[in-house]
């Protein structure tokens, strides 16, 4: 059976709207609330069907009021818009922080796409200005770059 990194530490900043997440692989995650809630694996933002899949938008702003630990393997997520359905199980949220930039450039072209923008900072560009990483992976996890490059 396959072992899946599991969380050993969840922490939220509301203030700067970061929920980060260690993993016990090394790996570290902090994930703005707004990619969390553009991403809900509920069906209502997800759909039971792709063609189904909402787009999330107007969601700069929100934050999270709640975490609450769905037995061993989830946590359900209560923004303050009041969306509070979907779980987020311990391998979603992996998924979320180990591909936050590929995910959250797709999010920004479906939202180019339907002639719509972002009204603040992008999240990401925040954490960077402050010093801070999205994503810390094991060594044994990282790409590694080429030398010279």
């Amino acid at each position: 059976m396959e072992q899946h990194p599991l969380p050993t530490e969840i922490n939220l900043h509301q203030k700067s709207r970061i929920l980060e997440i260690a993993y016990d692989d090394g790996a570290r995650f902090r994930l703005p609330c707004e990619y969390l809630r553009v991403y809900s694996p509920s069906a209502e933002v997800r759909g039971h069907t792709p063609d189904q899949a909402k787009l999330q938008v107007g969601k700069e702003e929100v934050n999270i009021t709640d975490l609450q630990q769905i037995g061993s393997y989830a946590v359900k997520i209560v923004f303050d818009d009041k969306h509070r359905s979907g779980l987020y199980d311990w391998q979603y949220l992996y998924k979320l922080g180990r591909g936050w930039q590929p995910l959250w450039l797709d999010y920004l072209s479906r939202l180019s796409d339907v002639g719509r923008k972002r009204s603040a900072p992008d999240p990401f560009e925040v954490l960077r200005e402050r010093g801070e990483v999205p994503s810390e992976l094991p060594a044994a996890n990282q790409v590694s770059q080429p030398s010279g490059a």
